[in-house]
């Protein structure tokens, strides 16, 4: 265990205010803001001294998760507090009755929920089996799944400092299941950001010679792009027409699934 500089501690009060400003219904419910703070207090505390693979604070990596969960998923209160506290049972002494006595039997249940997910996917069960045990604590409560690919979606975004064959597996393992998750969640854009990461690491030659060829094109593709809008604003302008146009280019992992 080691002690925070002041620089990581400003940065852990900084990205508890993000996670904050993604959900204005802390700033109206004081009785909501009490949770949350009581909440990342606790994860705080929980995780204080413990640092990820990479050496940053561990309390960063739940407060990625919030962020994500608050700022790119649209959740509430719940969801927020879950997100903060999801690693405290699996990581730390606390208990799911610890949780219950602190917050309530809902909050209770998301924990429980996401620590049994952790627990399923450490086991040499098959995919299908784990997919079996997800669904199952789907049922009791959706924020567990909600939670569980913002945590792997942060964890994927972070894999740098991992051992290539550990990339490889953890790759692997969410491109079986938690991109389709996404996929039926309607999460449309972390489904493609973790499609892409799971080429960035399971073929990352693929996925750096693609990655170069569109921004070495990105310059030609717009101007087709503006050759074909530019008319249409023009006759839309013309005849009064409100519109919005926008474009998108295909994800890296699209591109190379059109290839195959």
């Amino acid at each position: 265990m080691s002690e925070f500089s002041q620089e990581e501690k400003d940065k852990i009060e900084a990205d508890f205010a993000k996670v904050l400003s993604y959900c204005p219904k802390v700033y109206t419910d004081p009785v909501s803001m009490a949770m949350v703070r009581k909440a990342f207090d606790l994860a705080n505390k929980a995780h204080y001294g413990s640092r990820r693979k990479s050496g940053e604070p561990y309390i960063f990596h739940p407060l990625a998760v919030a962020k994500i969960v608050s700022g790119e998923m649209g959740r509430g209160v719940r969801s927020i507090i879950g997100s903060l506290l999801h690693d405290v049972v699996e990581d730390t002494d606390y208990t799911v009755d610890d949780i219950r006595n602190m917050f309530d039997d809902r909050i209770a249940i998301i924990i429980d929920g996401l620590t049994k997910i952790k627990s399923a996917l450490k086991t040499k069960s098959s995919q299908a089996e784990n997919i079996r045990k997800m669904l199952l604590t789907f049922s009791e409560d959706a924020r567990v799944i909600l939670i569980k690919i913002a945590d792997r979606l942060h964890n994927m975004r972070t894999m740098d400092s991992m051992a290539p064959d550990r990339q490889i597996a953890i790759a692997e393992e969410t491109r079986m299941l938690f991109v389709p998750l996404a996929h039926r969640m309607g999460f449309n854009a972390i489904k493609t950001e973790l499609d892409d990461l799971c080429l960035k690491y399971e073929l990352p030659n693929v996925y750096n010679e693609i990655t170069i060829k569109l921004k070495d094109t990105e310059r030609k593709r717009q101007h087709y792009l503006n050759k074909f809008c530019i008319p249409l604003m023009i006759k839309l302008e013309n005849n009064n027409i409100e519109f919005d146009i926008t474009s998108r280019s295909k994800s890296i992992a699209s591109i190379w699934n059109k290839i195959q």
